[in-house]
């Protein structure tokens, strides 16, 4: 969030320049120069001090796994690029890995931690989850195939809840076709169905990954 507000801030201070000098000459320059900040601002930032100005206000720093120092500019790059390309969804794995590591994090063996403990409170940190580390847990393997099994479910399960909205002329075909045709009450509906596919459809290969879906249980050794 204080990244976001940082190039916000940039944004304004490039239309503001442009808008005062009035020249489109200098205009492309200050626009390829913001763009060139944007897109190394993070890279650079990572690999020379170790994060950016968001990580550190919040006492955060990304450390190289392998080295346990700062990683190196091209794994700083590819991470950002994964980031910028996967969004929001790259934090998804925060929930079942056992480092609580994004996918950006996973792809070039980082880890985000703690700058400076002395400035840190308990509630700071998040250990390690032990249960990936037992030997009851389910492999990989039969975990990704019931949560395959499970998204398949949920999405017979989204199908059958539409066809009946469908039959009882909630929603109509045209909106299904095209949501530009969409009354209100279609559009507000077929948005919860979404969200709610969407939701549980997450929720699924969280707890699927954790070894908390029925057909791929972890169980303690005292079970």
């Amino acid at each position: 969030m204080i990244d976001w507000i940082v190039f916000l801030l940039l944004m304004v201070g490039s239309l503001f320049v442009v808008t005062a000098l009035q020249s489109d000459s200098v205009g492309r320059y200050v626009g390829f120069a913001a763009i060139a900040v944007i897109l190394l601002y993070e890279p650079l930032l990572v690999s020379i001090t170790g994060g950016t100005i968001g990580h550190h206000l919040t006492n955060l720093r990304v450390v190289d796994d392998r080295t346990n120092g700062n990683i190196n500019f091209a794994k700083a790059l590819a991470r950002f690029v994964i980031k910028g390309i996967l969004g929001w969804y790259s934090f998804i794995s925060m929930w079942v890995t056992r480092r609580h590591q994004a996918v950006h994090d996973l792809l070039t063996f980082s880890t985000v931690q703690i700058r400076d403990p002395a400035k840190a409170s308990p509630h700071h940190y998040s250990t390690k989850r032990t249960e990936f580390d037992s030997s009851t847990m389910p492999s990989w393997t039969r975990r990704f195939v019931v949560i395959v099994g499970y998204l398949l479910l949920i999405g017979v399960v989204v199908i059958i809840t539409t066809g009946a909205l469908l039959m009882a002329g909630l929603v109509s075909q045209a909106c299904l076709d095209n949501e530009l045709r969409c009354g209100k009450a279609e559009y507000l509906l077929t948005v919860v169905l979404g969200l709610g596919w969407l939701a549980l459809s997450l929720l699924c290969i969280v707890l699927g990954w954790r070894g908390k879906l029925p057909g791929c249980r972890f169980r303690s050794g005292s079970q």
